[in-house]
């Protein structure tokens, strides 16, 4: 018998420095979503949790780099992801976030009850600093090569190649992602919680009472328990985030570790008075849809949290999965290399239950999967145009040739129709474990093989052949055809919640409940409506527009990788001591014994000087007399080959290495000032 008389579900909360793409929802959200549709199916009291992760250091590296508060970029991105998630039908009961006065109030309160409890140790360490930008770095502002995998670019955190977490001092050539200076290591004040005092509690916990745990998941924390947990500071130094509500923490924030999992507590109060209900009663199951580079927050920071405070229930389970790569590379929203949710919506308008399905039946539920284009347009066009779109429409199609859109009354039943009525209670007990497993990949499966089912009846019993000898028998054939599709309206219905949607309007029925499922749903006599598609196919055209759009992507990457890095910053002042201008070259020959430099003589509109430049490999000297060029002025003269050169001529070079003259697209005076 159940235990559990509620359901608390949470989504990881997505950081709001961009939007929302295909490794989310394939790796938290749908998932979560078809397990919340499911329980409410089936009449569970459960709500779903959500919001977004706003205090993380991505948000302030994306306000650095557009110049804008950090603030401006929540408030964007928020709007962006929120919505987002409504148009694929993800049904979170609330959809909060981490900057709410509510969250606020709440971390704060959750710190200070395990400060005055004891569980903090206070104690200074060493952490980065850079001198230029002076200030503390966070972990997400230090980069350098991971002590376990060598990997050139991991944070201060964690690497992201091999999933190893870190500290910003276990970096081998740490360098600032501010200014990419080495930073220094200076002393600092914060608050730790010991992890290493509760792991025997967790050890027990989760190796012991959860085993049925994915493999992934248990695993992960084993590694983390062989290794021997240690203390993990709750607090930085930083000016965006939750303040530190005790005395002298001025210029210090909760750690996002630490304020971002309380935004689920937050964010039930928010939705229900009730709360403490979902959060303290032994009878509420909670659990944490999340990916893979979230295990161990969720598993052991976020549990050991609870545990220290005392009063909130632990989760029961934590089905994370692993990653979604695209076309055999990994997401990069730095790169541009991910299928963005509010693009695909324009490209393939109202195929939300398209992207839903392929996701689900390629879910990364064990291993890292890949999202191809190909896959896509093949899994639409040969299982939900094929097999679920052509039975449901060939039942529809046929009810209506032959008896006007009424569903007919069932004459005899012989031993093949009894078996395939058969089926149905045990394709539907099917679908509940696996999704009650959290195997939402054979869920799917099994709910397609209804479907299945049911074109193989009509293509075996063939009622299109016998309808003029043998009416009884078609009129039962269809109504089983008929009873099949409507149930499928209840199977599917957690995972393409749009699709049973035009199910149930096409069999002018109201959305059933998961204990409406039987071989009866639609009575004899019973008007359904007119035929129309549930899905259409995927073009040739449209996969290859969206990998043109990904080849052009990868091409600006590469270009973009073989750019020279941005220069120091520096201040008008020094700007404005430059003086550029436009002159015309009036001369030009070769400089003798080399293979690149050319002797230019220009005419500034102030003088006519002699400059030295290294273009040869690119102009021919006799070509570029007269053209107008742009030339530095008041650069000290230096010698080249024995000529003096007095002055530069500013040049564009490409990532090929081709240089090109920077010049007006109109003839302007010789003299006029570049500024």
């Amino acid at each position: 018998m159940n235990k559990f008389k509620r359901y608390l579900v949470t989504t990881a909360l997505p950081y709001a420095n961009g939007p929302v793409h295909i490794g989310h929802l394939a790796g938290v959200y749908i998932p979560a979503d078809i397990y919340v549709r499911y329980l409410r199916s089936k009449g569970e009291d459960v709500i779903l949790i959500g919001g977004s992760d706003e205090h993380g250091v991505p948000i302030t590296i994306k306000a650095k780099k557009e110049g804008i508060t950090p603030q401006d970029v929540v408030d964007k991105y928020h709007t962006i992801i929120k919505k987002s998630f409504q148009e694929f039908g993800i049904t979170f009961d609330v959809y909060s976030r981490t900057t709410s006065k509510t969250h606020y109030d709440t971390a704060s309160e959750f710190f200070k009850n395990l400060y005055d409890k004891g569980e903090f140790i206070e104690k200074t360490t060493k952490q980065f600093y850079d001198q230029k930008e002076n200030q503390f770095l966070a972990d997400r502002y230090i980069t350098g090569t991971c002590p376990h995998c060598g990997y050139e670019e991991a944070y201060g955190d964690q690497c992201e190649k091999c999933g190893t977490s870190l500290n910003a001092t276990d970096l081998i050539n740490p360098k600032s992602a501010l200014s990419g200076n080495v930073p220094v290591l200076k002393d600092t004040k914060h608050w730790f919680l010991p992890l290493d005092k509760y792991q025997p509690f967790l050890e027990k916990w989760i190796l012991n009472e959860h085993k049925e745990w994915k493999p992934n998941v248990y695993g992960q924390c084993k590694s983390w328990f062989d290794i021997g947990l240690q203390p993990r500071a709750v607090s930085r130094d930083l000016n965006w985030g939750v303040p530190v509500p005790v005395e002298g923490a001025d210029g210090k924030v909760l750690y996002v570790w630490f304020d971002a999992p309380i935004g689920y507590i937050s964010a039930t109060k928010e939705l229900t008075k009730d709360w403490e209900k979902y959060w303290k009663q032994d009878d509420t199951k909670l659990v944490h849809f999340i990916g893979k580079d979230n295990i161990v927050f969720h598993c052991i920071m976020f549990p050991a949290m609870l545990k220290a405070e005392g009063s909130f229930i632990l989760p029961e389970n934590v089905p994370a999965n692993e990653f979604l790569n695209l076309e055999g590379n990994k997401i990069s929203t730095s790169k541009n290399w991910a299928v963005w949710l509010h693009e695909y919506l324009q490209d393939f308008p109202d195929k939300q239950d398209v992207l839903r399905y392929v996701l689900t039946a390629n879910a990364p539920e064990t291993k890292d999967n890949d999202f191809t284009w190909k896959d896509f347009q093949t899994r639409n066009n040969n299982e939900l145009v094929a097999i679920l779109g052509n039975f449901v429409n060939r039942s529809v199609v046929l009810t209506h040739k032959y008896f006007n859109g009424s569903v007919p009354e069932i004459t005899q039943l012989n031993d093949y129709d009894k078996e395939v009525l058969g089926q149905f209670s045990i394709i539907k007990k099917s679908v509940e474990k696996s999704i009650e497993s959290f195997r939402l990949r054979e869920a799917l499966k099994e709910a397609m093989s209804l479907a299945r089912l049911g074109n193989k009846y009509l293509a075996d019993t063939e009622p299109w052949k016998i309808i003029k000898t043998d009416e009884d028998r078609v009129k039962t054939i269809l109504n089983i055809s008929l009873q099949i599709s409507a149930n499928l309206s209840i199977l599917i219905e957690p995972f393409l919640p749009f699709t049973a949607k035009k199910l149930c309007a096409l069999l002018n029925i109201e959305q059933l409940k998961w204990d409406g499922f039987s071989q009866e749903i639609l009575k004899s006599g019973h008007e359904i409506n007119k035929p129309i598609l549930l899905f259409d196919k995927i073009q040739d055209e449209d996969v290859e527009n969206q990998l043109n759009k990904l080849a052009a992507t990868k091409k600006a990457n590469e270009e973009n990788k073989n750019l020279n890095p941005l220069k120091e910053d520096i201040s008008f002042d020094d700007f404005s001591k430059l003086d550029i201008r436009l002159g015309t070259i009036i001369e030009a020959e070769k400089v003798p014994k080399t293979k690149k430099l050319l002797k230019l003589t220009v005419d500034t509109g102030i003088d006519k000087r002699t400059v030295v430049s290294g273009i040869s490999e690119f102009y021919d000297p006799k070509k570029i007399i007269g053209k107008q060029v742009t030339i530095l002025l008041n650069l000290i003269p230096r010698k080249i080959k024995g000529i003096e050169s007095q002055g530069m001529i500013l040049m564009a070079e490409n990532t090929d290495g081709e240089l090109s003259f920077v010049s007006p697209e109109k003839k302007f005076k010789n003299g006029s000032q570049i500024s």
